[in-house]
């Protein structure tokens, strides 16, 4: 599985950035797709994430200003971030979580990309 993301960058605070994330590989449409967040010195953290199903949940930070999307056909998950913080500079990191399941039960893979950078200036 490959996961490539894109559309970070430099903005203003309440300016808007879209981040773009296009997987490809062994995966379905019912593996879950999200965006998390990390800067440093402390633990990535979950931003959003969509089920395959179109379900969505955010992080409290994240609720009422960003919003996740998904494109099943084209294998893409999008974050639409509007109104944004200094607090919200971090890397951005997209991952897939894959579920395999074989004759000994379930288990979950994560596939990461390699991270885009977004600078919320003040």
């Amino acid at each position: 599985v490959q996961v490539v993301e894109s559309g970070g960058g430099l903005v203003q605070a309440g300016g808007s950035l879209q981040l773009s994330c296009a997987a490809s590989g062994r995966i379905s449409t019912s593996d879950t797709m999200g965006w998390y967040r990390q800067v440093p010195g402390k633990q990535r953290e979950l931003v959003a994430a969509v089920s395959g199903g179109g379900m969505a949940m955010y992080s409290e930070a994240a609720k009422g200003r960003f919003t996740i999307s998904r494109d099943n056909v084209k294998g893409t998950v999008y974050l639409q971030m509007n109104r944004l913080k200094p607090e919200d500079t971090a890397v951005y990191y997209c991952n897939v979580r894959v579920i395999v399941t074989t004759i000994e039960g379930s288990r979950a893979l994560d596939y990461w990309g390699q991270g885009t950078q977004v600078t919320v200036s003040s």
